[in-house]
C-alpha cells in the first residue's frame, strides 16, 4: 500500500500494458478499493431508474394531472441544484468516504419510506411523495460530487478516462434496463417493489463502501464547519473563473445541451410524422441512450486520448450533426440512428470531460468541480427542453432542431479559436496545469495575510 496522493493510504494501480482494442478498458477494475465504488454505481443505478418513473407514474395517479408531473421534475430539480453545489463544497472539507457512507444511507432510508407510503391506504399523499422526492435527489447530489473527486486517488491519473468509461457504460446500461422492468412491475400493479429494489441497491452500496480506505481530500484541517462549506461554493466559482479550460469543459457541454436536447419534440414526433408505429416514442426515447451505451462498450480508445479537448470539441460537433440528421429525418429508423450517433458523441464528451475535471484541477478542489459538473448535466438538459418546445411550437420541429445543430458546430469551431488553451489540452499534462492551478490558490490565499 503506497501513498497515491496527498498520503491517502490506497492501492497504488499496478502498472499494466496499455490496452489497444476497441472493447471497453476494465483495467480499473484490477484495483480492489475501485471495484468498490464501481459496485456500488451498478447495484444503485438500476433502482435509481426505476424510481425515476415509479415517482412521476405514482403522482399522476394522485392528481390525473400532467402539470403536477411537470412540478414533481421542479421539486427534484431545486435540492438538485442546491446540495449539488454544496455537496461539492462538503465533499472538498471532510473525509470522502464518510461522506459516500452517510449519503448513500441517507438514500437508502428515503427509498424505503418511498416503499412505506406506497403501500399504505389508499394512493398516497401529493406531499409527502415530493418530500421523499426531493431527499432523494438532495442524497444523489452530495454523493456523487465525492464519489468522482476520489477516482484519481484510486486509480491513478492514467486511468481515470477509463473508469469514467467503465460508470457511464453501467449507467446508460440502468437507463435503458431500469425504465423497461419498472414499468413491467407497475404493470403488475406492484409500486412498493420499484422502491424496495433501489432501497436495497443502497443498501448494498453501503457494504462496498465500508471496505474503502479513508479517503479526505488534500489539505483539509479541523472539523466540517456550514459556513465554510457555504464559502466553499464561492471560492470554488471564484476559482474557476481564473481556469479557462475547467470552465470550458461546462460551457461546451451548456451549449450542447441548451441547442440539442431533443427529448421535447419526440412527443409531437410521435403523434404526427410516426403516427403509424405504435413503439415509436418508446424508440425516441431510447435512441441517445443506445448510443452512447455502444460507445461505451467500444470505448478502449476513450481512455487512450491524450488531445483530451480537440476530441471533446469533436465530439459535441458530431452531437450537432447527428442532430441535424434526426430534424430532417423522415422515417423512424433513421432518426433512431441519428439519435444513436448523437448518444455515441455525447458518451465521449461526457467521459473526456470527466477526466479532464479530475485529473487537471487539484484535489482540494475536485468535490466543487463535480458538484458544478451535476448542476450543468442537470440543468442543461431541462433548459434544451424548454428551447425546443418554444421553437418547435413555434416555427416546426425540424427548424428547431437543425437550426441548434448548426449554432453547436459553429460554437465548436469558435471555442476552438478563442480558447486555444481547451483545444490544446493534453492529458499528458495534467499534472502540470492542476500543480499551476494550485499554485494559484496557494498565493491567492496568502495575498490578505502578506498585505
Amino acid at each position: 500500500m503506497d501513498p497515491v496522493e496527498g498520503g491517502l493510504p490506497v492501492e497504488q494501480p499496478q502498472p499494466v500494458t496499455r490496452r489497444r482494442g476497441w472493447a471497453l478498458d476494465t483495467t480499473p477494475l484490477r484495483n480492489r478499493a475501485y471495484r468498490r465504488v464501481f459496485g456500488g454505481v451498478a447495484v444503485t443505478m438500476l433502482g435509481q431508474q426505476m424510481t425515476l418513473v415509479a415517482v412521476p407514474y405514482q403522482v399522476y395517479e394522485l392528481t390525473g394531472s400532467s402539470l403536477m408531473v411537470g412540478l414533481t421534475s421542479v421539486v427534484a430539480l431545486v435540492p438538485l441544484v442546491v446540495f449539488g453545489l454544496l455537496g461539492g463544497a462538503i465533499a472538498d472539507a471532510m473525509d470522502r468516504r464518510r461522506l459516500m457512507l452517510i449519503s448513500s444511507a441517507g438514500a437508502a432510508v428515503t427509498s424505503a419510506l418511498l416503499a412505506v407510503q406506497a403501500l399504505l391506504p389508499g394512493d398516497g399523499h401529493i406531499s409527502v411523495l415530493w418530500v421523499l422526492a426531493a431527499a432523494v435527489s438532495g442524497f444523489a447530489a452530495v454523493n456523487q460530487p465525492a464519489r468522482s473527486a476520489v477516482i484519481p486517488a484510486l486509480v491513478g491519473r492514467d486511468q481515470v478516462a477509463a473508469a469514467n468509461a467503465l460508470a457511464m457504460t453501467v449507467r446508460q446500461a440502468g437507463v435503458i434496463v431500469g425504465p423497461l422492468l419498472a414499468g413491467l412491475l407497475i404493470g403488475l400493479g406492484d409500486l412498493s417493489i420499484v422502491y424496495t429494489i433501489d432501497a436495497l441497491g443502497f443498501v448494498a452500496a453501503v457494504l462496498l463502501l465500508r471496505g474503502l480506505p479513508a479517503l479526505p481530500p488534500e489539505g483539509v484541517a479541523g472539523p466540517l464547519r456550514l459556513g465554510a462549506a457555504v464559502r466553499g461554493v464561492g471560492e470554488g466559482f471564484a476559482f474557476l473563473r481564473t481556469q479557462p479550460v475547467l470552465l470550458m469543459t461546462f460551457v461546451v457541454d451548456v451549449i450542447a445541451m441548451l441547442f440539442a436536447w431533443p427529448h421535447a419534440v419526440f412527443p409531437e414526433l410521435s403523434q404526427t410524422v410516426y403516427l403509424g408505429d405504435a413503439n415509436s416514442l418508446g424508440w425516441l426515447f431510447a435512441g441517445v441512450s443506445i448510443g452512447s451505451l455502444l460507445m461505451g462498450l467500444t470505448s478502449g480508445w476513450v481512455s487512450r486520448v491524450d488531445r483530451q479537448g480537440a476530441v471533446v470539441l469533436a465530439a459535441i460537433a458530431v452531437w450537432g450533426v447527428a442532430i441535424i440528421g434526426f430534424g430532417l429525418a423522415s422515417t423512424l429508423w433513421l432518426a433512431v440512428l441519428c439519435l444513436a450517433v448523437a448518444g455515441a458523441g455525447d458518451m465521449v464528451s461526457a467521459v473526456l470531460r470527466s477526466a479532464m475535471l479530475q485529473t487537471a484541477a487539484p484535489d482540494e478542489m475536485r468535490g466543487r468541480m463535480q458538484g458544478v459538473f451535476i448542476v450543468v448535466v442537470a440543468g442543461g438538459p431541462r433548459l434544451g427542453d424548454l428551447r425546443a418546445g418554444l421553437m418547435a411550437s413555434s416555427v416546426g420541429v425540424t427548424a428547431a432542431m437543425v437550426s441548434g445543430g448548426v449554432v453547436i458546430v459553429v460554437a465548436m469551431a469558435v471555442v476552438a479559436v478563442a480558447v486555444p488553451s481547451f483545444w490544446l489540452f493534453r492529458a499528458s499534462r495534467a499534472d502540470e496545469v492542476a500543480r499551476d492551478a494550485r499554485r494559484r490558490l496557494a498565493e491567492e490565499h496568502a495575498a490578505p495575510t502578506e498585505g
